[in-house]
């Protein structure tokens, strides 16, 4: 999933390491993503959606 993250121009991708499946996705330091809230990763086109933003 960091891979899709790092072709995005401008992207700085930090892998933190945890526990008990939880994938997050933050910009600016805000939350954006959250596989724990939603129960599923991001698909495609909401990665790309998170991209236009930044």
């Amino acid at each position: 999933m960091s891979d899709r993250f790092s072709e995005i121009d401008g992207a700085e991708v930090e892998l933190v390491k945890g526990g008990g499946g939880v994938f997050e996705i933050s910009l600016d330091g805000e939350p954006v993503f959250s596989k724990k809230a939603l129960g599923r990763f991001p698909e495609d086109d909401e990665i790309e959606a998170i991209a236009a933003r930044a």
